[in-house]
């Protein structure tokens, strides 16, 4: 493997670690479309950044461009506040306006200058080694992986040192500010580290690949895990395993780096809302499956104690009438009826029916928890 391809694939490793431990907040506060809203209306902040300083480096930029990304929360706030209009109608307000504002001022003032309004969406990884980040002729590698290297500290730290606080927050925000915790600053904290992450991302890989980033490894590892620090860590595992699949199905398929990682977070999030222990679609399907059975037991052995002793007995508890009193097909009625022997809560004579004392106790169950 060549120098530029490592330095590629860390470029792509550093930025999506960076990008997907905020994106787990986002995702519990139901907030993931912000991050679109943010990638997108941070660009006017480059544009005026670029204006007052002249240089496509400064560090400024990226100080302008996390002012308009909290500019975009505080005018989505407000908008929601009105009650005239809800949260996600507020985002389509604000981040086409932001963003519309900053291609017009490109258009107008700096169309001479590399600003380029489709590198900013899509991003082109393959190039990223060669913008160098040199100190006093010293070359200390590709300047995506410095700045997405300082970006994923800042957030570590951040979540480090704040997270009982954020864990608080994020689900009780009233029993938060109740105890003295700030929830409002530790909001538009994260905010602002969301926009920074986002305008340092934006050279190496667009915003395209930064919402999928944010968004893609949170939401699957929400569905694997209900405790916070696992899905941290589970997050960023899934976004490192995303980028470096990604990075080799686009040299497979010589398609684009960002394209081909946004597809695999994709293609990752797919087969974990399939195939979750709990939460996925087959497990939902099969406990769906089970509780049918179950409560199509119960419902047996409720009918059969209940004309136990009766004269009416050997019609109301033969196999046959089960289709009629039940409404069930002849196949399922004697599905039930064999899982109900093969659980011991009926023995079959025939087409007669009879309960168990297991059979009994499951009705009784039943009825009690019906009341």
């Amino acid at each position: 493997m060549s120098q530029p391809q490592l330095e590629i694939q860390l470029v792509a490793l550093v930025v999506a670690a960076a990008c997907a431990l905020p994106g787990v907040f986002l995702v519990l506060r139901r907030l993931a479309m912000l991050s679109d809203a943010i990638s997108h209306a941070i660009l006017p902040g480059i544009v005026v950044g670029f204006f007052l300083t002249d240089d496509l480096n400064a560090p400024l930029l990226i100080v302008a461009a996390a002012a308009t990304g909290v500019l975009t929360v505080v005018l989505v706030e407000l908008l929601n506040r009105t009650r005239l209009v809800k949260e996600d109608a507020a985002i389509g307000l604000v981040f086409p306006a932001l963003f519309s504002l900053g291609v017009l001022l490109i258009a107008r003032y700096a169309d001479d200058v590399h600003l380029d309004t489709d590198a900013v969406l899509l991003g082109e990884l393959a190039f990223a080694y060669l913008d160098r980040f040199e100190v006093a002729g010293l070359d200390l590698g590709p300047k995506a992986l410095i700045t997405g290297g300082v970006a994923l500290l800042l957030n570590a730290t951040f979540i480090a040192l704040f997270y009982k606080e954020l864990k608080l927050s994020t689900f009780d925000a009233r029993l938060a500010a109740t105890l003295g915790f700030a929830p409002t600053v530790l909001h538009y904290a994260q905010m602002t580290l969301v926009s920074v992450t986002a305008v340092v991302s934006f050279d190496a890989v667009g915003s395209v690949l930064v919402i999928a980033l944010m968004i893609g490894p949170a939401a699957t590892a929400y569905l694997l895990t209900d405790r916070l620090d696992r899905m941290l860590y589970l997050s960023v595992g899934i976004a490192v395993l995303g980028a470096l699949l990604g990075y080799n199905l686009a040299r497979v398929l010589d398609a684009s780096i960002a394209g081909s990682m946004a597809a695999c977070i994709g293609l990752v999030f797919g087969l974990t809302y399939l195939l979750a222990p709990e939460r996925g679609l087959l497990a939902i399907w099969q406990r769906r499956r089970t509780q049918r059975w179950h409560f199509a037991t119960k419902m047996l052995t409720i009918h059969l104690q209940q004309h136990e002793g009766e004269p009416e007995q050997d019609r109301e508890c033969h196999v046959g009438h089960l289709q009629e009193h039940f409404r069930w097909q002849a196949s399922f009625a004697d599905r039930v009826v064999q899982q109900a022997q093969t659980n011991g809560f009926v023995q079959r004579q025939g087409d007669a029916l009879h309960l168990t004392e297991a059979g009994r106790l499951l009705a009784n169950e039943a009825v009690v928890n019906r009341r």
